[in-house]
């Protein structure tokens, strides 16, 4: 958990003041665009009017503070560009120009003068580097290079849908994975010089930011209401607490404008580099006429209806939700055991002495009771199939009960509790198709708040369901009716933004037949026109959509995309599906309606999941730019590339958008679904705020970093695998960031330091280095090279097959393993002269230093965006191309640009890790030997030929990594006399390898008067303790008093001291 010291907290202010300007930038479109809607219904007086002016002045202020701040060398004329935005009447995307800072090279002189200070610190900027990103238009899909020039290289662009959050939401893990994978894709391909278009946006997530509102209302006294509640209303007090659908959405507006965009900035501290120009919201014009352009062509099709069907219903929401929308829970409730009376065959309506035994979890839905069923092969109840039975507490006068037929089909389980079942077609869906098969009538009983009508009798109207069930059980105990009732755990359907207990009911709603898009859908996975990683998801998504429902699309909400159709006058049955109301009028007129019909939205709102399932497409320009020239976006950036996202949304929203994508454009929206799995607590388990267990994001980016907390998200795990976040995972991120802080100042402030400009200019990357160059390198310039590309060409293919973890850890293990801790000190040797090193070689060592450097950062920066730009400001680079937005790493070329194989040597590698073992075994020898830190020791190197002249070649590096004395070092031919003579002495022998050996004199190791007294003293000290515990353990009074557990622990340690002791033992006993 982040934490609470001072320090941090101190920390935690210096980020938020540094975000400040970047979270007022991020409110800057939302302050002049979507808050404008706020000023047109408040007075230029009013505090909302204020508020929203004032925002936007300030932004302006803070905005251009913070660039000039960073930036202060911007001596160019500002770049024009050209960004893409739709009308607000929702007509087709143009092109307006947009002016973007860009740098000259004064920048980067100013930062080389200056050099890197002090220590990793991201707060310092994190968020003045995003500003800059954004402002200067890096993100926008045409930053790198022309939209022509994308084309003549041959690069495709490659597109991702963000998955939109919440428009009221706030950032959590789910959001910042999502964050993580998909910006790691999108800056890995922009590199490689795809045109890369990630659109982000939010949704107007129809239940929750409406439940938000609700509440607010509930404060007040007040409620929704309907015309004829408002105008049905007793009296002018009650009028006033029901709130009509106009102002209500007025309410829900404001709403959305006060606490919508802080998701998008925060999204922006993650580091998501996507094109904010292009920037969607759901009920945006543009987009909502995509959503009735949808609506109306898949009616057209025949694939829309309205039709009575089984519902989940929400009572606490008052709509109907989707199967996808129910979370079932196991909870302990009752299994309520009672009669139900066979019926006098000779007079209607009363009771024989006969009952039959049947058990229910919900007894208040025995009032919609139509039948009770039993299974035809059951011998208990034979007999009864045909008969009725009396409704327990169902008077319809004359002291007569209801009754129901006793059926019989094989559905019902013998076994489970009496074998006998009632049939609630109206409240039960198993019961509604049973009910559809035999024509049984469907009863419903629940009002829409789940209180009981009319049909449940006088005593029982207008109870909540759960206080009829208490009431009615009772009753009929009071009438001798009930068995028993026993403790039973059941699966309890909850509605999954609500939280309260779903009632199945039987509603009129819309709906949109699944079967057909649905194969569709299965084959476009199963043909390979999807792909889904990890693969192993297909069988999940064969499995939903050969056994998929027709999909309920209509909600009782008013919050949302109203349905586009309008019923004639006052019926119910005649209607139009039209785009908006001027067509419907049309429509009406050319159906035989008067001019002057009346015609009646539907008050019902669409799915939010209809809507967000256009998301690929209408944000691109779908529906108005189909048909038009390859210049649109529509033309140009549809079909997506990858849609990725949480596997738990899988059928939500994936399943939904596939379906949708063919069967309004006839292709797959997507090539690849890339599915990332849950984010979770350190110990695996859910997080969740009754544990204390959840981990802020925002909260963690303040302490250790945005790259840190990304970095830990997208390594060390498989696509659709569950993701547990541990803290630790994250500080040891933040100390790899500083070590690449420390390597890249020790190139700046050593390796380059003093050096002329000539060599400076030279030294900035273009490409890879070419295998002239190559081969006249040393050896270990020549393994470091042919290792940094060896990980080039693994990184490259492991992100384009989506296994973003594996190739992050190995940018993590080379940069640390490899660079840092083997070739910057070896490095050393031949800059120095001190190390025998200057000249010619240490110009080398500079080349491949900024190199590697260079090379690695480019590798890392899809995954720590803000470090490896920060820090390769540092470096000498070569300049900007024209039509880049910004000398930016993000827009660099990536370090492998194509399929061609970058230089390699196996060779090297093999001969250098001879070197390195070599070094390790001499390493590790000291070790052994508490060989002290400073001291330096000689040392025989024993390798034949080829090894022996690289390892000679190289002496200087083994010297200063091993701690060698320079005047008691050689290296001999295997085999020869002098090899001979280092094996006979007095030396401690290491076995590198096959014919490569070590000696190391023993006089040289250790002082052996020194080290006889170390071991004698420790020796002396083991022998008392040793002594005392077991003069402990002998006592009986210890042994038969102490606990068990107490006297084990004696016993463990006292075995532990006397392995001590025999070591020590076996340590002197070598020294005689």
């Amino acid at each position: 958990m982040p934490s609470n010291n001072p320090r941090t907290q101190r920390r935690r202010y210096a980020f938020a003041a540094a975000h400040l300007a970047s979270t007022m930038l991020a409110f800057n479109h939302h302050c002049q665009t979507a808050l404008a809607f706020t000023i047109r219904r408040s007075s230029s007086s009013s505090p909302a009017a204020f508020l929203v002016n004032n925002s936007v002045k300030n932004t302006r202020q803070i905005t251009t503070t913070a660039t000039s701040r960073l930036f202060s060398s911007v001596t160019e004329p500002p770049k024009t560009t050209t960004t893409t935005t739709a009308d607000d009447d929702g007509s087709t995307y143009k092109l307006k120009p947009r002016s973007t800072p860009t740098h000259d090279s004064q920048y980067d002189l100013t930062n080389l003068s200056n050099g890197i200070q002090g220590s990793y610190d991201p707060t310092l900027f994190e968020s003045q580097l995003y500003q800059w990103w954004e402002q200067a238009g890096c993100f926008e899909p045409d930053s790198k290079q022309s939209a022509d020039t994308s084309s003549t290289n041959g690069k495709e662009p490659y597109v991702l849908p963000m998955p939109p959050p919440n428009v009221t939401g706030r950032l959590h893990m789910g959001h910042a994975i999502f964050v993580a994978l998909q910006d790691v894709l999108a800056r890995f391909h922009r590199m490689r010089g795809r045109p890369v278009l990630w659109t982000p946006g939010t949704d107007h997530a129809g239940i929750a930011t409406q439940l938000q509102v609700e509440k607010a209302l509930m404060v007040e006294g007040k409620r929704r209401g309907t015309e004829e509640e408002i105008a049905n209303a007793s009296s002018e007090e009650e009028r006033e607490k029901l709130v009509p659908r106009e102002e209500f959405l007025e309410r829900v507006w404001q709403y959305k404008e006060e606490q919508g965009g802080a998701i998008t900035s925060q999204l922006r501290s993650l580091g998501a580099s996507a094109d904010w120009t292009r920037e969607r919201f759901t009920m945006d014009p543009a987009l909502s006429v995509g959503v009735s352009e949808a609506f109306v062509r898949l009616h057209e099709k025949g694939l829309v209806y309205r039709g009575t069907y089984m519902v989940n219903w929400s009572p606490g929401l008052m709509t109907a939700v989707s199967d996808l929308e129910v979370e079932y829970s196991e909870e302990e409730g009752k299994l309520y055991y009672f009669k139900y009376v066979v019926e006098d065959e000779e007079e209607e309506g009363k009771a024989t002495e006969e009952f039959l035994a049947v058990a229910t979890t919900r007894p208040e839905t025995i009032f919609g009771d139509t039948a009770v069923c039993v299974n035809p092969e059951d011998e208990r109840y034979g007999h009864l199939i045909g008969k009725r039975v009396l409704v327990p507490m169902s008077d319809i006068g004359d002291g007569k009960a209801r009754s129901i037929p006793i059926i019989a089909d094989e559905y019902v389980d013998m076994e489970f509790g009496t074998g006998a079942l009632k049939i609630t077609p109206g409240h039960d869906p198993n019961d509604y198709e049973l009910g559809k098969k035999y024509d049984l009538e469907i009863m419903n009983v629940m009002n829409k708040d789940a209180t009981m009508n009319e049909k449940c009798g006088e005593p029982y109207v207008g109870l909540d369901r759960f206080e009829a069930r208490e009431k009615l059980w009772s009753d009929m105990e009071d009438a001798g009716l009930v068995i028993k009732a026993e403790p039973h755990m059941q699966r309890v359907p909850r509605s999954q933004r609500g939280g309260e207990i779903i009632e199945p009911l039987v509603s009129k709603q819309w709906f949109v037949k699944t079967e057909g898009m649905g194969a569709k859908a299965l084959a476009a996975v199963k043909d390979g026109d999807i792909t889904i990683v990890p693969s192993r998801f297909e069988k999940v998504w064969y499995g939903w959509l050969t056994d998929i429902r027709d999909w309920c699309i209509s909600r009782q909400l008013w919050w949302g995309h109203r349905i586009p159709v309008w019923y004639v006058d006052e019926s119910e049955e005649e209607y139009i599906v039209a785009r908006n109301a001027e067509e419907a009028k049309e429509k009406a007129i050319e159906a035989g309606h008067s001019a002057d019909i009346v015609l009646r939205q539907e008050d019902d709102v669409l799915d939010t999941w209809f809507s967000s399932g256009l998301w690929p497409f209408a944000t691109v320009g779908w529906p108005q730019d189909e048909g038009k020239d390859a210049s649109t976006d529509l033309a140009r950036f549809y079909p997506g590339t990858c849609l990725e996202t949480g596997y738990d949304i899988l059928f939500f929203w994936v399943a939904r958008m596939v379906m949708l994508g063919i069967e309004l454009t006839d292709v797959s929206p997507f090539k690849v679904i890339y599915l990332h799995g849950l984010v979770r607590a350190a110990d695996g388990t859910k997080m969740s705020k009754t544990k204390g267990n959840v981990v802020d994001p925002l909260d963690t980016v303040s302490e250790y970093g945005a790259d840190s907390l990304r970095y830990s998200l997208v390594t060390g795990v498989t696509p659709g695998q569950d993701i547990p976040l541990n803290m630790d995972k994250i500080a040891a991120n933040k100390a790899f960031a500083n070590k690449l802080w420390n390597c890249c100042k020790f190139v700046t402030g050593n390796a380059l330091k003093d050096i002329d400009e000539e060599e400076l200019k030279s030294l900035g990357v273009s490409g890879p280095i070419g295998k002239e160059e190559f081969d006249s390198l040393a050896l270990p310039e020549r393994y470091i090279i042919s290792k940094c590309h060896e990980l080039v060409e693994s990184v490259t293919e492991d992100i384009e097959k989506y296994q973003l973890g594996a190739a992050g850890s190995k940018i993590y293990e080379f940069l640390w393993d490899q660079y840092a801790d083997w070739y910057i000190e070896i490095s050393k040797t031949r800059l120095y002269e001190g190390f025998g090193g200057g000249g010619e070689e240490a110009k080398t060592a500079r080349r491949v230093l900024v190199y590697i450097l260079d090379t690695s950062m480019r590798l890392l920066h899809p995954y720590m965006p803000y470090v490896t730009e920060q820090l390769w400001h540092h470096l000498p680079r070569v300049p900007k191309t024209e039509e880049m937005a910004a000398h930016s790493l993000m827009l660099a070329d990536w370090p492998q640009m194509d399929d061609t194989r970058l230089v390699q040597d196996k060779d090297a590698i093999a001969s250098f890790e001879v070197f390195q073992a070599l070094t390790r075994s001499i390493r590790n020898a000291r070790s052994e030997y508490n060989v002290e830190q400073g001291k330096k020791i000689a040392a025989t190197v024993v390798a034949p030929g080829e090894l022996k002249d690289m390892i000679e070649t190289e002496i200087n590096s083994l010297i200063m990594l091993a701690k060698l004395d320079p005047d008691q070092v050689s290296v001999v031919e295997a085999g020869s006399d002098e090899a001979k003579a280092a094996a006979a002495g007095d030396s401690a022998q290491l076995v590198v390898q096959e014919g490569v050996e070590a000696y190391l004199p023993m006089a040289g190791l250790v002082d052996i008067e020194k080290e006889k007294q170390r071991l004698e003293k420790q020796s002396a000290k083991l022998a008392k303790e040793i002594e005392k515990l077991a003069g402990r353990l002998q006592s009986k009074g210890f042994v038969d008093k102490a606990p068990p557990a107490v006297v084990d622990k004696a016993k463990a340690e006292l075995a532990e001291l006397e392995d001590q002791a025999s070591k020590v033992d076996a340590s002197l006993k070598a020294l005689e």
